[in-house]
């Protein structure tokens, strides 16, 4: 799962730090095609829907998950899909945001990208989070607290 959710964070970076790039540099010009300014606010709505969008899901799967009498490893198997899906929606807002950056140069594009990040870092997955998520106790809790243990 880390493999997978670092592949996913990984590749939008790069594009929106080139759109970055692009709108703060005069050393670079691109012949971008002119777009409908009403796509500039349908992306940002779009955007902001799927940031809102992966967050309820993640949330309402999670309290599913804590409420289900399913073994360790069945819940296990629960939080890594919500957590891949999850960052399949990240990855996409990423790379919705970079696009729209690089066309339409609009500040809105940079902030929802650094609200994407924000997002990416507080929902890395790891030992101490999925025990605090779950609500874990005693064997689950110490199993999972395991994956810290690197040999």
């Amino acid at each position: 799962m880390e493999r997978n959710v670092l592949i996913l964070i990984a590749i939008p970076l790069p594009a929106f730090a080139f759109a970055y790039l692009y709108t703060n540099s005069d050393n670079m010009d691109l012949d971008i095609p002119a777009v409908p300014e009403s796509i500039n606010s349908f992306l940002l709505g779009l955007i902001s829907a799927v940031i809102l969008i992966q967050w309820v899901r993640f949330q309402k799967g999670i309290k599913k998950l804590k409420k289900t009498e399913v073994a360790l490893e069945n819940k296990l198997k629960g939080y890594n899909k919500l957590t891949v899906q999850r960052y399949w929606f990240l990855f996409w807002a990423g790379l919705f945001c970079a696009g729209g950056l690089l066309i339409f140069q609009n500040p809105g594009f940079t902030i929802s990208y650094a609200i994407i990040l924000v997002f990416i870092s507080l929902g890395k997955p790891s030992p101490d989070r999925l025990v605090k998520l779950l609500q874990l106790k005693g064997d689950d809790k110490d199993k999972v607290m395991e994956f810290n243990v690197r040999d």
